[in-house]
């Protein structure tokens, strides 16, 4: 009876032994296994289970440089297939395969859900983007027979002879291929393996229906500037600006501003600048006598180009005929001959002084102008009348002892060229002929005195004066 117990219990621990070493044997991973993932793993979608770290990595980066492919839904059901292994795409797994194996071993090795075993890692992603851009062109979505180019509504170019209308809009099917660019490229940044172009806001879509009023708004003021004119006057003379030119020259009638174009405009009004600039062009003045003298002055007429660009532009985004004279940087006291029919005359060579009222003489006197061989000849020219004084001193170059050059007292003092002007001159006793040439003044024109205090009654401060040999 003890020896059965004996054997009995013997048995029973070898049995016990041999259940426990099979436990041990099943529960405890071979030391190989420490260096491979667990059946199942899954990275970047792509399963490595039984796989070490590099195995790993090369096979990942092997699949989305052949295999992997992303799925474009468009509308309608259809969809298209990028097969980015064209493109060049490649994938370089970086840190990260490591940690989660030893996340594996450290839990135990244990196996879990597809979830659990389902891991994401950031990728160093390239490709050739020309080769991308191509094959994106290349997408039935893009450039098939198929596509209906979306529009909005929109305002016809102009014809001669025909109205411009609202051309309607077109709600198609057509792909904004910027839109689509970037969101292939935030795709395959992800390695996503799907975008669908509808819910990613990649069709165009209409902005801007014909019952805009906006619109419609334009296209009524397009057809009034289809009648309008722009006369310009210069005097007696004048030029008229046509809609056709007018017409020609609007460059966008979409988007809420009508576009006009700039260049054109300025190009036209330089040309109205060339006819009808004077300032710094030589001129002919009907001398006394008869006699014509070409005069080259900074007096005169001078176009404000760029204001006068400007101001033509919304006259014409205005839709308003106008008669109009331009805007000008510089003026004269006449539009047709500059110095207009009443003014002062010097005749540097007869010495003489002439002053017109509606183009008739009603005052003359000889002068005497700047000394020649001192080189104080009075300057040829076309000038305004500065301003109209009394009881004046006028006083040379101040010298190194304090004294002045020359200092007189003048009754009747009128300035037209810097410090030159016209005035009494009471220590000469004669006037005209030659007396300029060798015993002029400095510059100014003297005149006897009486002449000089009738002179001054007549004249006004802006009234033109006239030098010429």
């Amino acid at each position: 009876m003890n020896r059965k117990r004996f054997y009995a219990g013997k048995a029973g621990r070898l049995v016990f032994l041999a259940v426990v070493f099979a436990l041990a044997w099943t529960l405890t991973p071979l030391a190989d296994d420490l260096f491979k993932f667990v059946q199942g793993t899954k990275v970047n979608g792509v399963l490595v289970g039984g796989l070490t770290v590099e195995e790993a990595k090369v096979r990942i980066e092997g699949f989305y440089s052949t295999e992997y492919t992303l799925k474009i839904k468009e509308k309608g059901g259809v969809a298209e297939l990028l097969r980015v292994s064209e493109i060049g795409y490649q994938m370089a797994v970086t840190d990260g395969l490591q940690a989660i194996l030893e996340e594996q071993n450290a839990s135990g090795r244990l196996p879990g859900s597809e979830a659990d075993k389902s891991r994401k890692l950031e990728g160093g992603v390239s490709y050739e983007e020309g080769k991308l851009a191509e094959m994106l062109n290349n997408l039935s979505c893009v450039s098939g027979s198929s596509v209906v180019k979306t529009q909005s509504a929109r305002i016809s170019g102009w014809r001669q002879d025909t109205p411009f209308t609202i051309i309607p809009e077109v709600q198609g099917n057509s792909v904004n291929v910027q839109k689509l660019t970037e969101t292939v490229k935030a795709a395959l940044n992800a390695a996503l393996t799907e975008i669908d172009l509808e819910s990613a806001g990649c069709y165009e879509s209409v902005t801007l229906t014909s019952e805009n009023e906006a619109l419609q708004a334009k296209c009524a003021l397009l057809n009034q500037i289809r009648e309008m004119t722009v006369t310009y006057v210069f005097g007696s003379r004048s030029e008229v600006l046509g809609s056709t030119q007018i017409c020609a020259w609007i460059t966008g009638t979409d988007g809420n501003a009508l576009s006009i174009d700039r260049g054109h405009v300025a190009a036209y009004v330089k040309c109205l600048a060339d006819l009808y600039d004077t300032a710094g062009k030589v001129r002919v003045f009907p001398a006394f006598g008869g006699r014509e003298v070409p005069l080259n002055s900074a007096y005169g007429w001078t176009i404000d180009q760029a204001r006068e660009t400007d101001a033509l532009i919304a006259l014409i985004q205005s839709g308003q005929s106008q008669t109009r004279e331009p805007l000008y940087l510089r003026t004269a006291a006449n539009r047709d001959n500059d110095w207009g029919s009443t003014y002062i005359e010097v005749d540097l060579n007869a010495q003489h002084v002439y002053l017109y009222q509606d183009a008739a003489v009603v005052w003359d006197a000889p002068c005497v102008t700047g000394n020649v061989s001192k080189r104080y000849t009075t300057p040829e020219g076309i000038y305004l009348l500065k301003s109209k004084e009394t009881n004046r001193i006028l006083r040379g170059k101040k010298l190194p002892d304090g004294t002045y050059e020359y200092q007189n007292h003048v009754d009747y003092w009128m300035p037209f060229n810097g410090g030159i002007g016209l005035h009494d001159a009471n220590w000469r006793r004669s006037f005209g002929g030659t007396i300029y040439r060798t015993a002029g003044s400095h510059g100014c024109i003297n005149l006897p005195p009486e002449k000089a205090r009738s002179l001054y009654s007549l004249v006004y401060t802006g009234i033109p004066v006239i030098c010429h040999n």
